[in-house]
C-alpha cells in the first residue's frame, strides 16, 4: 500500500507463494488472487480470509457489498460472502460461447453485475436471482476492458482492435466512438472533477486523451510507460492520475497542460529488466547504486524507500532527441555490463562510471544531480571499431581518475572532471586479448589489469611503465580489489578464485569448489571474508586467514551480482530473472556464530529469499538453526590461565591495588577538617557491615536468641586472614586459592589492615608471616594475579620490613620471596624490553 499524496510505502503484505493475478480493493480489504487462492488482507499487512474453490487460476475479481465475485479461466464465477467465506453462488459459462474477459458493476443497478466476453458481446446478470436480464449483441472485436462512467447508464468499452465505445446500457446504443491505432485497450478511466475527460491505455505504454463533449482526441502522451498501461485511476474529485505497467513504474500524473495533457507529478519505479550489476555507494552503506538490464542506473536506499533514486538512461545525443521531441530506441546505450563508483568528490563532479553492451563508450553519472554526467569516453581509434567494447572500469580512491579497459586490450586512463586523457598503457596495448578488470591501489601507485590472455600486469600509475607480470593457469574473467589490504580477488574460467597479495605480487590463495562460471564476489569489509558467487545457484564464503570455506548455501535462482555493504551489515544480491535487490543480514553482528571450516563433501542446503513477510521464512529459520545447533560445540569457556608460563593478570580495577602502598597518604589527605556531626533526630540506626558492596548485618537481630556463653575460641584476637592462613596450613597449603580469593573481595583499606594484623602486635605470629610469605611464593610461581601480589609484597615490606629484619625466622622465606620475585620480574621485563625494540624498529625502518 502507498499513501497517494507522496506515493510512499505504507505497509507490505505477507509474501504469496506464487505470482499475483489480480488485486481489488474496498473500504475494509484488500482481496488478491495467487493461482486459484483468493486472499483477503487487512491494511495491506496480514491476510485475514482466504477463499479457495476455483479449480483454474483467477483473473478476475470485484467486490460486491457484503459479497465478493471472483472468476477464473474457465469462466467460472462463483460470489462469496466476504466475512464467513462461505460460497453465495456459482455460474458456469462455456468459453467457447462466452469467454469472461472483464466485469463492472453499473452505478445504481441493484443486485446487477455487466460482463464482457471474449467474443465482444456483454450480459448483465442479476446475481440475487441468478438470471440473465440482457444480452447486448457484440461489436465484432474482444472485449478487453469495462469501466462506469461518471454519469448514471454509462459504460466505457475498450475492444482488442483500438476502438473504444462509450455506451447506454439502458437503451442499448452508443453515445460516442473513438478508434485508437495503438492496439489493443488496456485501461479507461474518467475524471470526476466536472471536466468531460476521458483516458485510455494501450499496451505500447501510450495515453490517449479524449474530450466527450467535442468528441474528438485532446491530447496524447507518448511513451508514458515503457511496458503496456495495465491498470489507471484518476483520484475523486482531483485532476490527477496514477497509473501502473510491467515496466515496474508507479507514476502520478496532474492535468494541467494547456493541451489538456498531464505532466508526471511523481513516480516509484525500480528496474524493469534484471539487474546486472551493483554496488554500495559511499561507506555508511546506506545506499546501493544498481544497473540493470533496462540500460537504466538507480539508487536504492537500505533505510527508508523514500530516499530511493532514478538517474534514468544514458543515450547517446540527449540534445537531438530533445530537439526532436522523441528518444528514438537507437539512441539509447545498451545495458550496463560494469559500474564504478566513488564518493570522495561527488559534490564537485561525476562520481560514476559505467560501460554498456555493445559500446566502447564509458558514461559519467552525476550522483548529486542524479542523472547522467557530462561526458562520454570513447578513444579516436575505437569510435569507428563496431567490436569494440568497454569492458571494464574503475575510478581511484581520490575521485580525480577514471581507468577503462576494452574489449581490444587498450587500457587508458582519463581524468573524470574534464574528461581528458592522461595516459596509455603499454606502447599500443596492455593485453593482447580482452580486459576484464582494471583497478587502481588506495595510494595511486600501482595500477592492475587483468585479461582472458591469463595475464596479470602490474603498471606504475604515473609514468605507465610495467612493472610486473605474472601468468596464470586459465583465463581471467574478473577482478575485485580491496585497496584497505591490497588484496586482489580473480575469478577463473575453470570455476576457481586467486587471490593475489598486490604488494607482494604473487598468488597467496587459492580457492575451488564452484562448478559453474563464478558470476560475482566481493570482499567484507576488513578483507577477511571473500564472497562469491555461482551459475550454479551457490553462494559460498571463504575465509582467506585459514583459506578456507566457512559458509555455502543454495538459492532458488543463480546470482548475477552481489555486493558486501561497507559497515559488513548487509550482502545485497541480485538474481536470474528477477527484478528486485534482496538484502541478507551478517548473523556475526548480532549473535555468536561459529565459524568452522567445512568439510569437503558438505552438501548445502537451500535457504528461502529473504522477503518482506517473517512468517514465511521462521520455519525454516527454526530448522536451518535446530541443525546448526547439532552441529556447533559448546559454548567455549575461558581458562583462568591460558598457559602456566605466561603473566595473568587479575579482572580488578586498578584502584583497588595502586593505592595500597600510599593509603597513609590518601587517608591523610582527605581526612575531614570538622569532626562529623549527628542528625538532630534520628528514627532508627541499621546495622551495616562495611565493604565494597556495604550490607545490613542480620546476625545482630538475631543475638537475642544466641546463647549468652562465650567460648574461648571467640575471645581470640586472630583476624580473618590470619584464621585462613592456620587452616590451610593444617590442609598443607591447599586453601591458597580460598585465601586469595577473600582477599581480593576487599577494599584497599580492609587489605591493608588484614596485612597488618599478621604482626604479632595486631593479634597475629611469625607464624602467620611466614605462611603469608609462602602464599605470596606460591601465587608468584603459579603466575596469576600477577599485579595483586606484586602490591601485596610492596605493603607487607612496608609495614613489617622492621619485624622481618630483627626475626632470625622470617629471613629464610623472605630470601625465597624476594628470589622468586627478582627471577618473575626479570623474565616479564625481558619481554617487554624485546618488545619495544621490535616496535621501535618498525618505527625507524625504511620499508
Amino acid at each position: 500500500m502507498s499513501l497517494c499524496s507522496k506515493l510512499e510505502l505504507l505497509t507490505i503484505s505477507d509474501t504469496h507463494p506464487n505470482d499475483i493475478g489480480c488485486m481489488v480493493t474496498d473500504a475494509n480489504s484488500e482481496y488478491t488472487s495467487c493461482d486459484n487462492v483468493i486472499r483477503a488482507f487487512s491494511r495491506g499487512q496480514q491476510a485475514i480470509h482466504t477463499y479457495e474453490g476455483h479449480e483454474k487460476n483467477v483473473h478476475l475479481l470485484l467486490p460486491f457489498g457484503e459479497h465478493l465475485i471472483s472468476v477464473d479461466e474457465d469462466s467460472t464465477m462463483k460470489i462469496w460472502n466476504k466475512e464467513t467465506e462461505e460460497l453465495y453462488l456459482e455460474i458456469e459459462f462455456d468459453n467457447a460461447v462466452f469467454q469472461i474477459t472483464c466485469l463492472v458493476h453499473p452505478t445504481t443497478y441493484l443486485n446487477k453485475i455487466l460482463l464482457g466476453s471474449r467474443q465482444g458481446s456483454l450480459q448483465l446478470w442479476n446475481i440475487k436471482r441468478n438470471t440473465l436480464i440482457h444480452q447486448f449483441e457484440g461489436w465484432g472485436s474482444p472485449i478487453t476492458v469495462l469501466e462506469q462512467a461518471p454519469a448514471i447508464d454509462v459504460v466505457a468499452l475498450g475492444l482488442e482492435d483500438g476502438r473504444i465505445l462509450v455506451h447506454n446500457i439502458k437503451f442499448d446504443e452508443n453515445l460516442v466512438s473513438f478508434a485508437s491505432d495503438w492496439g489493443p485497450v488496456t485501461a479507461i478511466a474518467f475524471r470526476t472533477d466536472g471536466e468531460p475527460i476521458m483516458v485510455t491505455g494501450s499496451t505500447v505504454g501510450h495515453i490517449a486523451v479524449w474530450n466527450l463533449e467535442e468528441r474528438k482526441l485532446q491530447a496524447q502522451m507518448r511513451d508514458a510507460h515503457q511496458g503496456s498501461i495495465t491498470g489507471m485511476r484518476f483520484l475523486t474529485a482531483e485532476p490527477i492520475l496514477v497509473t501502473n505497467s510491467p515496466d515496474n513504474y508507479l507514476k502520478m500524473w496532474v492535468f494541467d497542460q494547456a493541451d489538456g495533457s498531464g505532466r508526471l507529478l511523481r513516480r516509484r519505479c525500480g528496474h524493469s529488466a534484471p539487474p546486472s550489476k551493483m554496488s554500495f555507494y559511499g561507506s555508511d552503506g546506506r545506499n546501493i547504486i544498481s544497473a540493470g538490464q533496462d540500460a537504466s542506473l538507480k539508487s536504492f536506499s537500505t533505510f527508508h524507500e523514500s530516499l530511493n533514486r532514478d538517474f534514468g538512461q544514458a543515450y547517446q545525443n540527449r540534445k537531438q532527441g530533445k530537439r526532436h521531441k522523441k528518444k528514438s530506441s537507437h539512441q539509447k546505450f545498451g545495458p550496463i555490463t560494469s559500474l564504478a563508483c566513488e564518493s570522495t568528490k561527488k559534490s564537485d563532479w561525476d562520481s560514476l562510471a559505467v560501460c554498456h553492451q555493445g559500446s566502447a563508450t564509458v558514461t559519467t553519472w552525476d550522483y548529486t544531480r542524479c542523472a547522467a554526467g557530462k561526458h562520454k569516453i570513447c578513444p579516436p581509434e575505437l569510435e569507428d571499431d563496431l567490436m569494440a567494447q568497454a569492458t571494464a572500469v574503475d575510478i581511484t580512491a581520490c575521485g580525480n581518475f577514471v581507468l577503462i579497459g576494452w574489449s581490444t586490450g587498450h587500457v587508458k586512463l582519463y581524468n573524470i572532471q574534464s574528461g581528458l586523457l592522461r595516459g596509455t598503457y603499454g606502447a599500443n596495448k596492455a593485453h593482447s586479448m580482452p580486459v576484464r578488470g582494471v583497478a587502481v591501489d588506495g595510494l595511486n601507485l600501482v595500477t592492475v589489469t587483468a585479461s582472458t590472455d591469463k595475464y596479470v600486469r602490474f603498471w606504475h600509475f604515473r609514468e605507465k611503465t610495467l612493472l610486473q607480470e605474472v601468468i596464470l593457469e586459465s583465463a581471467i574473467s574478473m577482478m575485485n580489489l580491496h585497496r584497505e589490504s591490497q588484496m586482489l580477488a580473480l575469478g577463473m574460467d575453470n570455476f576457481s578464485l586467486c587471490i593475489m597479495d598486490v604488494d607482494l605480487r604473487r598468488v597467496v590463495r587459492v580457492f575451488k569448489g564452484h562448478r559453474n562460471a563464478i558470476s560475482d564476489m566481493t570482499f567484507s569489509s576488513d578483507a577477511r571474508w571473500l564472497i562469491s558467487a555461482s551459475m550454479d545457484c551457490s553462494i559460498r564464503v571463504w575465509d582467506l586467514p585459514t583459506a578456507k570455506m566457512v559458509d555455502h548455501f543454495l538459492v532458488d535462482a543463480a546470482v548475477t551480482s552481489l555486493a558486501m555493504s561497507p559497515t559488513n551489515a548487509y550482502l545485497a544480491t541480485s538474481h536470474v530473472d528477477d527484478l528486485g535487490i534482496y538484502l541478507w543480514s551478517n548473523r556475526t553482528l548480532y549473535c555468536h556464530v561459529t565459524l568452522q571450516p567445512l568439510p569437503t563433501d558438505y552438501e548445502p542446503s537451500v535457504i528461502l529469499m529473504p522477503g518482506a513477510s517473517l512468517e514465511s521464512n521462521s520455519g525454516d529459520e527454526e530448522d536451518q538453526s535446530n541443525t546448526d545447533s547439532g552441529q556447533l560445540p559448546a559454548e567455549y569457556q575461558s581458562p583462568e590461565q591460558i598457559d602456566a608460563k605466561l603473566v595473568t593478570l587479575s579482572i580488578l580495577p586498578n584502584s583497588r591495588w595502586q593505592s595500597l602502598t600510599n593509603l597513609d597518604l590518601i587517608k591523610k589527605r582527605n581526612k575531614p577538617k570538622q569532626p562529623p556531626k549527628l542528625p538532630k533526630a534520628a528514627p532508627f540506626f541499621l546495622p551495616v557491615i562495611s565493604g565494597l558492596e556495604p550490607s545490613l548485618d542480620i546476625k545482630k537481630d538475631e543475638g537475642s536468641k544466641e546463647s549468652k556463653v562465650k567460648f574461648l575460641e571467640s575471645l581470640s584476637l586472630a583476624s580473618e586472614l590470619c584464621q585462613l592462613l592456620a587452616k590451610s596450613a593444617e590442609d598443607d597449603g591447599a586453601g591458597g586459592y580460598v585465601i586469595m580469593e577473600y582477599m581480593m573481595k576487599l577494599n584497599p583499606s580492609a587489605a591493608d589492615t588484614e596485612i597488618r594484623s599478621l604482626a604479632p602486635i595486631g593479634g597475629g605470629s611469625h607464624a602467620a608471616m611466614a605462611m603469608f610469605m609462602e602464599l605470596l611464593i606460591h601465587r608468584l610461581e603459579s603466575n596469576q594475579n600477577f599485579e595483586i601480589v606484586q602490591a601485596y609484597i610492596s605493603l607487607f615490606l612496608k609495614i613489617h620490613g622492621d619485624e622481618i629484619a630483627s626475626t632470625p625466622s622470617l629471613l629464610e622465606p623472605m630470601e625465597k620471596l624476594l628470589s622468586v620475585q627478582g627471577d618473575s620480574w626479570l623474565r616479564v621485563d625481558g619481554q617487554f624490553n624485546q618488545t619495544m625494540c621490535l616496535i621501535n624498529y618498525m618505527k625507524s625502518a625504511v620499508l
